[in-house]
């Protein structure tokens, strides 16, 4: 029950935040070539945290199980507690501009761990 009542929470305060910069005109302010961008550079940020992360567990002698756990951590952003803290600080008006690219960090995130997630549990099947 508490995490369905966790992950609606954080459902409702995304979508509201993001809602409301769609009706200001959010799309109309962004070009496709400044959201392709956006993307790219989001790849580039995650892959480095990934690489790095990876990289530090294995000189500092973590075990296999650690250095998942770590590879998985290392790129997280906090996205429930990011998006209300942007609504205090940033203009109503600047707010889709500002958690967009979290919005899409998180995407390209849970997307590209869910395929490292399949791969390394294949690993250990074997």
């Amino acid at each position: 029950m508490l995490k369905i009542v966790d992950q609606g929470s954080i459902l409702l305060v995304v979508y509201t935040a993001f809602s409301e910069s769609v009706n200001q005109g959010l799309w109309h302010q962004l070009s496709l070539s400044a959201l392709a961008g956006l993307a790219a550079v989001s790849c580039l940020l995650l892959a480095l945290a990934l690489v790095l992360a990876r990289l530090l567990s294995r000189r500092l002698g973590f075990s296999r199980e650690d250095e998942i756990t770590i590879v998985f951590c290392g790129s997280k952003k906090s996205l429930s507690s990011g998006i209300p803290m942007a609504k205090v600080l940033f203009a109503p008006g600047a707010i889709g501009m500002v958690i967009l690219p979290v919005m899409l960090f998180h995407q390209i995130q849970l997307m590209v761990c869910a395929v490292l997630a399949q791969k390394w549990g294949q690993r250990a099947d074997n």
